[in-house]
């Protein structure tokens, strides 16, 4: 009995994982094989970027996957808050490896540039791994912007809004999610590049083109790594929550009639959810079971938001003075 409840614990959490990074993690692997072969047969430095990307990509959206579902645990007596910032320790080590394979690349380009290499043969081939890469991360790099518009609760946007909505979101979206985002647009432009040089150093002499296009990926590579350090490093920290998160929350604290103001109200984010914590003014001449009672039914009503987990609220009683700007600071008053 024991033994099953906890695969069926297990299986509720993988359920729970980020699904954008386990089919990113599982189309890159399948992309990078492909260009290592391309890579062998053609000798060219861009497809040997290109194929240190995805194998990057695979590797870092696999640990991404493993620390979403950690990050969906329940919060234990040892661990009161959850386990929400794992996913961004997780991401971190993707940074570190995105980093040393940005270095790789750079370097491969540098050498490609000084000594450049004749293409050897396996044009065709090359084409059709980059046009298959073209569309496999072109898809995943959708599904990213749906789950950010998803994650972000924006609705009714679709066709060519989707993008720049995805753009203007990602900030709301889960950590995974921003990896997923901003490391397939750098695959989808790095697989574009490799392309245009197969193509021109094919036909051309101009074989520096080649080392150009593999430094340029690099360093593609080096900012995704920087953008997505920067996010979880605050993540891991311990971040404010978006302003649209404040005014849901008090939305909800002020939809019961007996809330006067709110003296005070900070609102964490962890991980992909965020905790509540608010001393709320209710009117006077309640007495301490009917204050208790509100505390509760406000308490309730915030939880009822599917992104916040917990809520710890304090009552005391209307001080006749109106406190509350949602503007100063995140309520942190």
């Amino acid at each position: 009995m024991g033994v099953e409840t906890k695969q069926g614990n297990l299986f509720t959490l993988i359920k729970k994982g980020n699904k954008s990074s386990a089919v990113a993690a599982i189309g890159n692997a399948i992309i990078a094989g492909s260009k290592a072969i391309a890579y062998i047969m053609s000798g060219s430095g861009a497809m040997f970027a290109s194929a240190m990307h995805s194998l990057a990509d695979a590797v870092n959206q696999g640990f991404v996957f493993i620390g979403s579902v950690l990050s969906e645990k329940k919060p234990t007596r040892r661990f009161p808050t959850g386990f929400g910032r794992v996913i961004n320790i997780f991401c971190m080590i993707a940074v570190i490896v995105v980093t040393i394979m940005a270095y790789e690349t750079i370097k491969e380009g540098w050498h490609l540039l000084l000594h450049p290499v004749e293409n050897t043969g396996g044009f065709w081939l090359s084409i059709i791994v980059l046009i298959i890469n073209l569309v496999i991360d072109g898809a995943i790099l959708i599904k990213a912007m749906k789950e950010i518009l998803k994650e972000a609760r924006v609705e009714n946007i679709k066709g060519w809004g989707m993008i720049s909505a995805a753009f203007k979101n990602v900030g709301r979206a889960a950590p995974p999610t921003r990896l997923v985002f901003y490391e397939d647009i750098v695959a989808v432009t790095g697989a574009f590049l490799a392309l245009i040089a197969i193509v021109i150093t094919s036909f051309t002499n101009f074989n520096a083109l080649d080392g150009l296009a593999t430094i340029l990926i690099g360093f593609l590579m080096i900012g995704v790594a920087f953008r997505v350090g920067y996010d979880n490093m605050v993540g891991l920290i311990g971040v404010a929550a978006p302003q649209e998160i404040v005014e849901r929350v008090q939305k909800a604290i002020f939809s019961d009639e007996e809330v006067v103001d709110i003296r005070k109200l900070r609102i964490l984010q962890e991980g992909r959810y965020y905790h509540v914590e608010g001393l709320i003014e209710l009117r006077k001449g309640l007495s301490l079971s009917v204050a208790d009672d509100i505390k509760f039914r406000v308490q309730d009503k915030i939880m009822s938001d599917p992104d916040i987990t917990d809520v710890t609220l304090g009552i005391i009683e209307d001080d006749g003075i109106k406190g509350w700007s949602p503007d100063r600071l995140n309520g942190l008053i």
